[in-house]
């Protein structure tokens, strides 16, 4: 069962906030109208109780699971968690996934047309916040006539959305499942963010976000994906795929060779930078990193705890121990202020050596932990668990 499949699935789309009911975004501006591409998988049930919400990360979209056409080389970037008998079965629940905005997949972004000019905005698109991309969503779960969402769950820019959602629509978030993140982003993390977007703000083709119709900046854009890739990974991940392989015949003592691939590992990393290119647009990694950054739930405070103040929602939240992006001690931070605050929290750092994308490919190792989660309610209390998976 657990191997099942949604099967075919066809996106959605949701257009809304035509003027003059613009989104009004954080940085004081607005955005409209909007599109908003998702999918669902599973049924709504009568009192639209079994909803849950799935917020995706940087590089994802609204393709969650299953396929869209019996031609699709590989299934939705979450389908070992989602279908019958998964992780969120969708023999139980009702499954949402939309692309964010500020993205290329669907949803409105820089790549869209501008309605005041009639041309792509480019760089004239507003700067978004997690909270824009999530309040967006929330005019998706109105159109679709859910109050409150059973559960919310997303990884690393997801798990920001999940939390986002949590506290600033308490009523309407039963449960939330943060994975792999955390409450605000680090220093290291913008400093990883800030060589992806100077990568690609330095590319000619750039010339300054107005490129559409032109040469797109892949060469920046790919540069920015193979920094970012190298986060995802452990060290032994890249010691058991690579290690110090070399590949023949690449390697000359000066000459043009010289700057070719010597080592295996560094043909792994142009081969995702130059893949990356090809399904995503410069400038919504521009902006989707910038809101990351931008990104905390505390801001001026040392501790997280006021961010949960107004919260109602029981927690789960999950960490890996070979995620060096967001490390358990960030997710330790989370449970501490929810604790603080007197919420229902679970926590679990699970064993893995797949480094940040265990979120994506540790399926078996959550499946129990969400499943209990959601089949309890998020009842278990936390010390059970604290016994049972040490901070250590």
């Amino acid at each position: 069962m657990r191997d099942a499949s949604v099967g075919i699935v066809k996106t959605k789309y949701f257009t809304f906030a035509d003027s003059p009911d613009e989104l009004a975004l954080e940085s004081g501006g607005k955005l409209g109208p909007i599109t908003l591409a998702y999918e669902t998988y599973g049924k709504l049930n009568e009192d639209r109780s079994n909803a849950i919400l799935v917020f995706h990360a940087l590089s994802g979209d609204a393709h969650a699971a299953g396929l869209n056409s019996r031609e699709d080389p590989k299934p939705g970037w979450w389908d070992l968690m989602i279908g019958p008998g998964k992780s969120f079965d969708t023999s139980r629940y009702f499954v949402i996934c939309a692309n964010v905005i500020g993205g290329c997949r669907g949803s409105t972004g820089p790549g869209s047309v501008n309605p005041s000019s009639g041309r792509p905005y480019g760089s004239e698109f507003p700067i978004l916040t997690i909270r824009d991309m999530v309040d967006a969503q929330v005019r998706l779960l109105d159109e679709l006539g859910i109050r409150q969402v059973y559960a919310a769950v997303g990884g690393s820019m997801g798990g920001f959305q999940v939390l986002q959602f949590a506290l600033a629509y308490p009523e309407r978030c039963r449960l939330a499942i943060p994975i792999a993140t955390a409450g605000r982003q680090s220093a290291q993390n913008i400093a990883f963010n800030e060589i992806g977007r100077h990568a690609i703000s330095i590319d000619p083709n750039w010339v300054n976000g107005d490129y559409y119709g032109k040469e797109p900046p892949t060469d920046g854009l790919s540069i920015a994906r193979m920094v970012g890739h190298v986060t995802y990974l452990s060290d032994d991940t890249l010691k058991r795929r690579f290690g110090r392989k070399a590949k023949n015949g690449t390697y000359a003592n000066g000459g043009k060779k010289f700057l070719e691939p010597h080592f295996e590992v560094e043909s792994y990393l142009r081969y995702k930078g130059d893949a990356f290119t090809r399904r995503f647009d410069a400038n919504s990694y521009l902006y989707i990193t910038r809101a990351i950054d931008l990104f905390d739930l505390a801001p001026g405070c040392e501790s997280l705890e006021p961010a949960f103040r107004k919260s109602r929602s029981r927690f789960l939240v999950l960490s890996f121990s070979g995620d060096w992006l967001y490390p358990p001690d960030q997710s330790k931070e989370l449970v501490e202020a929810i604790k603080a605050n007197g919420l229902a929290v679970q926590y679990h750092n699970i064993p893995s050596t797949y480094g940040h994308d265990a979120f994506l490919l540790e399926a078996d190792k959550m499946h129990d932990i969400i499943s209990d989660f959601l089949l309890l309610d998020g009842r278990k209390p936390f010390y059970e668990v604290e016994q049972e998976y040490p901070y250590s």
